[in-house]
């Protein structure tokens, strides 16, 4: 197996806990933890700050203190690895409280990181808004109605985070463990874990082909003989490529696809995968949340891996009159997302 390929491999894991690490710091209000996913020197242009890191992570930590629990989940995260540098567009869905408004917000990081004495950490971050809800609602940190004998840990900020308490006794049996179960190479295993890593670049390179309206991306990530059934546009991948777009392009004012419980397993040059997805838009003053499961077969022919068959699955929907607010609370946050190749995340590719 080629080196550089099992050292990329590596990278991206290691990178993927970066950008989990990053999440963590921002909703325990936590600002060594934040901090510690940046290099020293890094820089971040979130619209309504744009400069060295440490004055935002202070910022960040600060407010996030006396602020009701946020929740942050990063996903489809493509990470381009170049020797000791890398690039990637990651999807962020942000849960954040007011005491009578709850709201969600869609965006994306776009991100330059390098390895450093052996350490990945962000060297620039971008954030993109892509599109937001806002809803009336309570906080929800009453306790939840359990028997007498149950509880369950509450999620708080700094040392009042139960979680804080549970990972700590993780780490320390994770030590007492550590060098006790040896490692073999196995090729098989690598080989594997190469494919699934190809796989998931097919996963997040659907999502930006669909939600920046990219026929041509999205065309490319399926073999010419797939089928696709999405329920909007069903059958080969060549028609539902061209005709997607179209549908997204003229209906929809945004387009906001988040993948998680990627599940693949992989058998030589065939594999399958089912994925769950989260999916927003907005159109004719509605905001519509669908959420449903990707179930996919995938082929490798001359080495290259790309999707032979895709079937979505509907498991929930909501459609309600859109709260899509661009100001106040989300002026400052300058950097959209939009339809076509002026979207920002095309010039960050192309900065690699």
């Amino acid at each position: 197996m080629d080196r550089d390929v099992t050292e990329s491999l590596i990278a991206r894991h290691q990178i993927r806990n970066v950008l989990a690490r990053h999440s963590r710091g921002v909703d325990r209000a936590d600002a060594t933890l934040l901090g510690s996913a940046y290099h020293d020197d890094a820089t971040v242009d979130y619209g309504f700050y744009a400069g060295p890191t440490p004055a935002l992570v202070a910022m960040l930590a600060t407010a996030q203190k006396a602020a009701l629990p946020t929740l942050h989940r990063t996903s489809n995260c493509e990470i381009r690895v170049a020797g000791d540098r890398a690039i990637s567009e990651s999807y962020v869905i942000a849960h954040v409280e007011e005491p009578t408004l709850q709201r969600t917000v869609f965006g994306r990081y776009l991100d330059r990181l390098e390895r450093r004495d052996g350490a990945w950490r962000l060297t620039h971050r971008t954030y993109v808004l892509d599109s937001n809800t806002n809803r009336p609602g309570t906080s929800a940190q009453a306790d939840p109605p359990l028997a007498d004998d149950h509880f369950v840990p509450a999620g708080g900020k700094g040392a009042s985070d139960a979680a804080r308490v549970l990972l700590a006794r993780h780490h320390a049996a994770t030590r007492r463990l550590q060098g006790a179960l040896p490692m073999t190479a196995d090729p098989a295993a690598l080989d594997a874990a190469l494919a699934r890593e190809a796989i998931r670049v097919l996963l997040s390179a659907y999502c930006r082909g669909v939600d920046r309206g990219d026929a041509g991306l999205l065309a490319s990530l399926f073999w010419d003989d797939a089928e696709v059934v999405s329920g909007v546009v069903n059958g080969d991948a060549a028609s539902f490529a061209r005709d997607i777009v179209a549908h997204v392009t003229a209906a929809l004012e945004v387009s906001f696809h988040s993948i998680a419980n990627e599940w693949i397993e992989v058998r030589g040059d065939h594999a399958v995968g089912e994925h769950y997805v989260i999916a927003h838009s907005r159109a004719g003053g509605e905001d519509m949340m669908t959420g449903g499961r990707y179930l996919d077969r995938y082929e490798r022919r001359g080495g290259a891996w790309k999707i032979a068959s895709r079937v979505f699955v509907c498991d929930w929907t909501s459609t309600h009159a859109t709260t899509f607010d661009p100001t106040g609370f989300y002026e400052g946050l300058t950097t959209r997302g939009c339809f076509g190749s002026k979207d920002p995340v095309y010039k960050h590719w192309e900065s690699a």
